[in-house]
């Protein structure tokens, strides 16, 4: 019986806040504004472009100035994604051992699927992984499955035989609405919250070297 592993992208494989952050500061620079730190704008990483001009500009959707502020963030962000990007500590033995072993795996983000292609290259991500969703792939954003759904559809595998790995409260939602064993990447965004027992998942990760274990034993069950 197949298996497949699905893991969130920004926070969960990849460590992307500081060229998130980069870009975020970059639009505090346009208007004459000191940078904010790594450390401020960090936790906002995983909410994508409104998450970080709320934190950087305090823009919400509805302001007058909120798209024009949003494309060029994202056009400086394209630009300079893999600039100060890395895989987080553990990621990259983690997919190394699960191509080892033969086991599928792949990625399932809210990211547009333009930015996340360019930085999975960047890391060789790109050359082992069976499926890619970005968040404009289907008409849902996570907490909605349709994304995870739809990784399903591509690799005909079905929901109850994947786990769904995230580090945020959406990851986990989606994940079990879709039918998915899920486990959340405590070292991620969330940054050990201790909200996380309330978000009800299988299990938790506090260190990538903690996910292959877990799969080993789920794949068991």
């Amino acid at each position: 019986m197949t298996k497949l592993v699905l893991f969130d992208f920004d926070g969960t494989l990849v460590d992307s806040a500081p060229d998130l952050a980069a870009s975020a500061n970059y639009l505090r620079t346009l208007q004459g504004l000191e940078p904010l730190s790594l450390d401020f704008l960090r936790p906002y990483a995983s909410m994508g472009a409104r998450g970080l001009l709320k934190a950087s500009l305090d823009l919400d959707t509805d302001h007058p100035d909120f798209e024009i502020q949003k494309h060029l963030f994202l056009e400086h962000y394209a630009a300079n994604s893999t600039v100060n990007s890395t895989l987080f500590d553990g990621v990259d033995e983690l997919i190394g051992q699960l191509n080892d072993m033969g086991i599928a795996w792949g990625v399932v983000t809210n990211k547009a699927l333009g930015l996340t292609q360019p930085i999975m290259t960047h890391f060789g991500l790109d050359q082992s992984s069976a499926v890619t969703v970005g968040g404009d792939c289907t008409a849902h954003l996570k907490p909605h499955p349709a994304s995870l759904f739809l990784a399903c559809e591509k690799t005909k595998v079905q929901p109850a035989n994947c786990i769904y790995v995230g580090d945020d409260e959406r990851d986990i939602v989606a994940g079990k609405a879709a039918g998915m064993t899920t486990l959340v990447a405590a070292y991620g965004y969330c940054n050990f919250d201790q909200a996380i027992p309330s978000w009800q998942a299988d299990s938790v990760a506090n260190h990538a070297n903690e996910i292959l274990p877990f799969v080993l034993e789920w794949i068991q069950k």
